[in-house]
Order: C-alpha cells, then sequence, then structure tokens
C-alpha cells in the first residue's frame, strides 16, 4: 500500500474526494492506495465472486461483491470481495442496492498483492470483526496459504491442499479447500 503525501484529513473530507484507481482506503486518518492488482489477485478476486453468487444470490442468502467500499468504525476500506447475508444488504430508496455501504460485511476476503503490507490487511479484516463481521480470510497467493480470522477466535492458518477452508455459517454449504483454491490459478 502506498501512502498519500497529504495533510491529514477526517474521515468525511476523504469521502468526499475522487475515488481513485486503484482505490484508496481511510484508515486511523491515513489515506492509503491499495496496490494494483495483478494476474493471481485477480483470477482469485472473480472465482470467489463468480462462485459464490452462483450458489447464493439466486437462493436470496448471501451476496458477494468485488473492490465495494464499505464506510463504518472511523474507517474507510475497499476489501477485494465482501460478502453480505441477503438481508444485510443496503438498499436505495428504489429497493435497488445501495452505492454506500455504512455496514460491515459478514466475510470480508483479502487477496495479498506482492507490495501490500499485510500488517495492513490484516488490521481492516480485524477491524470488520470487531465491528461484526463473522469470518475474515486473508489469501497469499504467492505462499498459497490462507490465514482464517473468525471472529472471536484463534485464527488458522491453512496451507495443505487438502484443508476445508472455514467459512460463515450464512453460506456453510459452500465447500472449498485451499487446493482447490490455488488450483484456480491453473489455466
Amino acid at each position: 500500500m502506498v501512502k498519500s503525501p497529504t495533510k491529514p484529513l477526517t474521515l468525511e473530507e476523504f469521502l468526499k474526494l475522487p475515488e481513485t484507481k486503484p482505490a484508496s482506503e481511510y484508515i486511523n486518518g491515513q489515506v492509503i492506495q491499495k496496490p494494483m492488482p495483478q494476474g493471481k489477485h485477480s483470477k482469485l478476486q472473480g472465482k470467489l465472486v463468480t462462485g459464490i453468487n452462483q450458489v447464493f444470490e439466486d437462493n436470496k442468502i448471501a451476496l458477494a461483491f468485488p473492490e465495494l467500499r464499505y464506510t463504518f468504525g472511523g474507517r474507510s476500506t475497499v476489501p477485494d470481495v465482501a460478502v453480505f447475508a441477503w438481508e444485510r444488504i443496503p438498499l436505495d430508496e428504489h429497493g435497488d442496492v445501495a452505492n454506500v455501504f455504512p455496514t460491515y460485511p459478514d466475510w470480508t476476503i483479502e487477496i495479498l498483492s506482492p507490495d501490500q503490507s499485510p500488517t495492513k490487511v490484516i488490521g481492516n479484516i480485524l477491524h470488520c470483526l470487531k465491528h461484526g463481521s463473522s469470518l475474515g480470510w486473508l489469501i497469499n497467493p504467492d505462499e498459497r496459504s490462507v490465514l482464517v480470522y473468525p471472529q472471536n477466535q484463534q485464527p488458522e492458518f491453512l496451507e495443505e491442499e487438502q484443508q476445508v477452508l472455514l467459512v460463515p455459517d450464512l453460506v456453510k454449504d459452500l465447500q472449498l479447500t485451499v487446493g482447490e483454491l490455488f488450483g484456480w490459478l491453473k489455466l
């Protein structure tokens, strides 16, 4: 993550700024731009969003969003994948999905990029858990490992291909192993 060389901003001031590519996040009074996603990151992100939505959207159980900004608890961040229980998805006055999400996701998924600070990303996951998220994943494509952060529990480090990844109760029917997850990187 790259820090923007600006004077300290309030969260309200940050939210009035134009969006950047890649996205900037507001964390502890600092504006930090995320690194540009690369191939492995993009492939995993696309497969996760598509897979989760194929299984759970039609039954109105959950919806996965890629690169969705949410703002709560004094931070405004853009995780790689945010999964919301159907009944928690913010709606606008027309009953459509809202543009602004002022709440935590039920499940936050981050895919570590080569130039990204793991501690900043872990901090974002822990922030979500502190405010109500039930689960966070930190996927490291280079190490082929996943740190799973269940709410109010010890994190789990998974790197063996046959290990099954823990998922939130709302999508308990989803079964994915470490090997299947990283198998998506093969063509």
